[in-house]
Parts: C-alpha cells; sequence; structure tokens
C-alpha cells in the first residue's frame, strides 16, 4: 500500500503516449541529446530484453551489437529525454527478462519473428 500523498502526486505525472511492445520486440528509441546550447535526436536501435516496474517510474533496458559489442541502455519510459519511441518488429520470446542474450553472439541472438 502506497502512502496517500505520494500516490496523489503519481496520478498526477504525465505519462507519455508510447506504443505497446514487450520484452524481444524490436524498438527505436528517440533520445533528446544535449550538446552545448544545441539539442539534437539520436536514434537507439535494438531489442528490448527487460521492463522493469510500472507507473512513473517503468524503465525498459534495450541492447544492441554496435561494431561487434553489445551496447545496453535503459531508458526511463516517461522522461522527458525520450522523445518518443518506434515500433520495428515482433520478436518470439517465452520470459519476461532476455537476459541469456547478452552470451550469445551472430545468429544465434536472434529472435524470430512472432505472428501478430
Amino acid at each position: 500500500m502506497q502512502n496517500a500523498l505520494l500516490q496523489k502526486y503519481i496520478s498526477k505525472q504525465p505519462t507519455a503516449k508510447h506504443p505497446t511492445f514487450r520484452p524481444g520486440d524490436t524498438i527505436k528509441v528517440h533520445v533528446k541529446i544535449k550538446e552545448g546550447d544545441k539539442e539534437r535526436l539520436q536514434v537507439f536501435e535494438g531489442v528490448v530484453i527487460a521492463r522493469n516496474n510500472t507507473g512513473v517510474s517503468e524503465t525498459i533496458t534495450v541492447r544492441k551489437i554496435s561494431f561487434g559489442q553489445g551496447v545496453e541502455r535503459i531508458f526511463p519510459l516517461h522522461a522527458s529525454i525520450v522523445d518518443h519511441i518506434d515500433f520495428v518488429r515482433t520478436g518470439k520470446v517465452r520470459r519476461a527478462k532476455l537476459y541469456y542474450l547478452r552470451g550469445l553472439k551472430g545468429k544465434a541472438a536472434r529472435l524470430k519473428e512472432r505472428a501478430v
């Protein structure tokens, strides 16, 4: 049971409108990058390997392979740095956390397309 004051604060927070996606899906996260006084969007495309928490504090972990090296980033879904999320493709998986992908390389790390 959460504190009533905390619950009231959380309910007033704006929620971002993102497409529905699950672990195993490939998404593009458009992140706002500040360089000096300029601001630009940078795209991070990868596989969602985890979703954590709910509501305002929800985060996703996205993994991609960059120049043969695995790169993971954790994005808070409702933060202002996440401009928008584009859905790319589905992935057929049987679990919620895909940490086993960290130990796989090449074709073994690919996920089959899920029939929607």
